[in-house]
């Protein structure tokens, strides 16, 4: 289900339903012309109805008031907010699973509201980049991290539209911040990652190297005039790759190489491994219209691999299982999806290319659930720069594809046409991978 439809998870935040922000603050009389508005609009929708009793029910719990009329007196009494926000972090606190003094909760709060922050930064910074100014958050939401204090923003006649929306969504990611704090924290993420990092580096690697010892390499490649797609490539030394000047057509992409020891070999390998910052599980679970980091974030643990050639990648696979066992543990493959060999990608993720080659499984083992993505030098190129492929433009889809990039900056407030903006970032990021 799409995040923008009615009936969407987060339909709460839709600026086309109910609960839109408008020009005024909702404290007016019950019986005013734009609540009877309102109330004729949810009359026959019985499901929202029943959300608005459940938003309504947790503001008042959530301040410790028994109507919306009992709000005015905390948008004007510091020392009433500060006997509420107490309270109401203590509230946060226990329904996060944070067993601890008022001063590290205020911590983990003032982090989600970070995160919530990078959520939006992000955006600015790469996929909505030459759009930063018109999706810039309003200076006194982005300083403020106290939850109680940007829900009343949300009643609160001195702040425009523009903030008390932004106050709202960043509640809302706040959250899924929280969310994804509580599900780190219940599956000691943060050490998992250090025990795999130990595990590649005492068992995977070549010992002949140092820890961090990478060896600079080139990918000379040569790509077609259709589709980009590479036609075909070689692995260059850093000496050899100073003689040459790209021409029209042709890449030269740095990859840093590791090694590991099979059967008498040293086996080169460029590896990325990728732990998810908490800004990328929000995106994420906006991206699934899901709440639960547990069902949407499946891929917490990653690495991805680049080898020469298919049996290199046979070798990686063999040597991987058998680092496992002893390191005293089992590894069991689950999910393999394998289009290396001449197969069909068949990712569901908005956004993604059938035409994407990789091998991708999840490995199990010492505790630990870790996503594999496994190239040779030509699909990772292909990964990098194809056409309809490369995943520059697959993060323009899917922010937009889903909904998301809407869903952040509805087109009532910030004045955006995401159609247009979505064909001009796409044809933005081909020409960067083709001419730079």
């Amino acid at each position: 289900m799409s995040i923008l439809q009615s009936k969407s998870i987060f339909s709460a935040m839709l600026q086309d339903g109910p609960f839109a922000v408008v020009d005024e603050p909702p404290l007016a009389h019950p019986f005013s012309p734009s609540t009877r508005e309102w109330v004729r609009a949810i009359r026959d929708d019985h499901l929202m109805k029943t959300k608005y009793r459940a938003v309504r029910n947790q503001i008042l719990d959530f301040l410790g008031v028994a109507t919306f009329d009992d709000i005015l007196p905390l948008l004007s009494s510091r020392e009433l907010r500060d006997q509420t926000a107490c309270r109401a972090h203590q509230l946060l606190g226990n329904m996060f699973g944070i067993q601890a003094q008022a001063e590290l909760i205020d911590r983990h709060l003032h982090d989600y509201a970070r995160t919530a922050d990078d959520v939006i930064n992000s955006l600015r910074a790469k996929v909505l980049a030459p759009y930063s100014s018109h999706i810039e958050t309003t200076n006194e939401i982005e300083t403020m991290h106290d939850p109680v204090d940007l829900l009343l923003v949300l009643f609160d006649e001195r702040f425009h539209q523009k903030a008390r929306f932004e106050a709202k969504r960043k509640l809302v990611l706040m959250g899924l911040a929280g969310s994804i704090d509580q599900r780190e924290r219940e599956t000691g993420i943060e050490q998992k990652f250090a025990d795999f990092l130990a595990f590649l580096n005492r068992y995977v690697w070549s010992p002949s190297l140092k820890i961090g010892d990478l060896e600079i390499s080139y990918l000379y490649s040569h790509h077609s005039d259709k589709d980009f797609s590479c036609t075909d490539v070689c692995v260059l030394t850093e000496e050899e790759a100073r003689k040459i000047v790209p021409a029209a057509g042709e890449k030269l992409t740095l990859i840093k190489r590791r090694r590991f020891h099979v059967e008498g070999w040293e086996i080169p390998i460029y590896v990325t491994i990728r732990k998810k910052p908490p800004a990328a599980k929000v995106l994420k679970l906006l991206r699934k219209n899901e709440k639960n980091p547990a069902t949407a974030v499946d891929d917490e643990l990653g690495l991805m691999a680049v080898l020469n050639s298919i049996g290199d990648v046979k070798r990686f696979l063999k040597h991987l299982t058998r680092s496992a066992v002893k390191a005293d543990s089992f590894m069991t493959l689950e999910d393999i999806s394998d289009t290396l060999t001449g197969g069909r990608y068949g990712g569901s993720a908005t956004g993604s290319s059938a035409k994407t080659p990789m091998l991708k499984f999840f490995a199990r083992l010492g505790g630990m659930r870790v996503e594999f993505i496994i190239h040779t030098n030509r699909s990772y190129l292909n990964y990098i720069y194809q056409r309809d492929v490369a995943h520059d433009e697959y993060e323009v889809k899917r922010i937009f594809d889903t909904g998301v990039a809407e869903f952040l900056f509805p087109p009532d407030i910030y004045h955006l046409d995401m159609a247009k903006i979505r064909a001009a970032q796409l044809a933005r990021f081909r020409k960067q991978i083709e001419e730079f």
